[in-house]
């Protein structure tokens, strides 16, 4: 999808129409763009900007807040369509999705054709300013490049007659995974374009590479399928860039923390999964970052749980310095990340404690929040200056957007507006 948030926004939102905008986490002249819409980027605008730094650069450059489950309503709106072709479809992220297609081959034998079907379904049912890009090939890497060679509105396809005729005109770096780091490895073996690259040995790619990556990327620029696959979560981060009213008392920053360890819980909760790591930290103004990890005695699901942990080695380190409070005016942002999960159908239960039964209720709790709604039913801890973390949508995975799979079904909970924060979905 092109510029996809920003290009919500203008779908959504009539005077935000060939305007220069960019969609900011929150209000206030340090708010980062995270999106920015075709006429911002034509006046150079470009995502990381401070909005400050967007209105010196276009005076008439518009900030606009997120307003995440819209773009979740229309991303399920645009998956339902991909389905509506072809039941083998892979979502990427919020703004990216593959269809496979080497099961429908008697069935969509006019691929291009099929690519402007969708376009105008996307058009049609969504509506115009909501464009993409769409990238045809044997594999999906050469699929991605192809969405990037023309924007907005691309269809191009790559074949073995035409891909080099496009690769003579790029950098190394234009390749998608290809970063600097990338190209000074490939530059140590003497390739220094993409179309060298290409026709480099697998033996040559390999050992710049130091290893089978280079065996990948032999494959990928030949036509072979090498990404054709879905990975389970390694890690789930929550992290969020505070505000003043959120960093002017220990109360709201502990609201924010309660909330962030919510989030995971819930994500932990939809895939089944228990961890056994935990990571947090904390960044401030002028001052150095805090960060700590833990490993619990046993694997863990609960937020309550987490916030102990973090709570605990907080305390140890306000014990070493007691001037410095962890929690203070001065922060900027504060994460907490999980990882090393097991499945919860491998847990093994202590015979004498009753963590299953807090687990089951777990699971019950969730279960009514998706039927009755998100703030049905809610722990205590919740309702401690309940609002403080702001819905927020990355363009990474959108795993947690799906129920088991594509074809089961979404998850309700956030699809739904959330009553205390501003900018309801309406429309959608």
């Amino acid at each position: 999808m092109n510029s996809y948030f920003a290009s919500c926004e203008q779908q959504l939102r009539e005077e935000l129409r060939h305007k220069p905008i960019g969609v900011c986490p929150y209000p206030g002249p340090n708010a980062v763009v995270i999106a920015a819409s075709k006429e911002a980027k034509k006046a150079g605008i470009r995502t990381g900007m401070q909005v400050s730094e967007c209105k010196a650069l276009c005076p008439g450059f518009v900030m606009v807040p997120t307003r995440p489950v819209a773009y979740r309503r229309i991303h399920v709106k645009i998956m339902n369509i991909l389905l509506s072709y072809c039941s083998d479809v892979i979502p990427k992220s919020i703004d990216e999705a593959v269809v496979d297609l080497t099961h429908y081959a008697y069935i969509h034998k006019d691929v291009i054709a099929l690519a402007k079907k969708i376009k105008k379904d996307i058009a049609e049912q969504i509506g115009s300013y909501v464009t993409c890009s769409i990238g045809i090939a044997a594999n999906v890497f050469l699929a991605k490049l192809a969405t990037e060679l023309q924007k907005p509105d691309g269809l191009i396809y790559l074949t073995p007659e035409n891909l080099d005729a496009y690769l003579a005109h790029m950098q190394l770096t234009d390749l998608p995974g290809i970063a600097r780091a990338n190209e000074r490895r490939l530059h140590r073996a003497g390739i220094t374009t993409p179309l060298q690259m290409r026709s480099a040995s697998e033996a040559l790619l390999r050992k710049a590479f130091g290893g089978v990556t280079g065996n990948y990327w032999y494959y990928r620029l030949h036509f072979g399928e090498v990404d054709l696959y879905t990975w389970e979560y390694k890690r789930m981060s929550a992290m969020r860039s505070l505000s003043a009213a959120t960093r002017s008392s220990r109360d709201a920053l502990m609201s924010m923390l309660v909330s962030l360890c919510t989030r995971l819980e819930q994500r932990m909760v939809k895939q089944d999964v228990f961890c056994r790591e935990i990571y947090f930290f904390a960044s401030y103004y002028n001052d150095a970052p805090w960060k700590t990890s833990v490993k619990p005695g046993q694997p863990l699901q609960d937020a309550l749980e987490m916030i102990r942990y973090i709570e605990l080695r907080m305390a140890e380190a306000e014990k070493q310095f007691p001037c410095k409070k962890i929690l203070r005016k001065n922060m900027m942002a504060m994460g907490v990340v999980i990882g090393d999960f097991i499945n919860a159908a491998h847990l093994q239960y202590n015979l004498f404690d009753n963590r299953m039964q807090k687990d089951k209720l777990r699971k019950v709790m969730y279960t009514i929040k998706d039927r009755y709604g998100k703030n049905s039913v809610r722990k205590a801890s919740e309702t401690i200056q309940a609002g403080q973390m702001k819905d927020a949508i990355g363009f990474g995975s959108v795993k947690d957007l799906y129920e088991s799979d594509v074809g089961s079904g979404f998850n309700a909970f956030l699809l739904e507006d959330d009553p205390e924060m501003a900018n309801p979905t309406e429309g959608f």
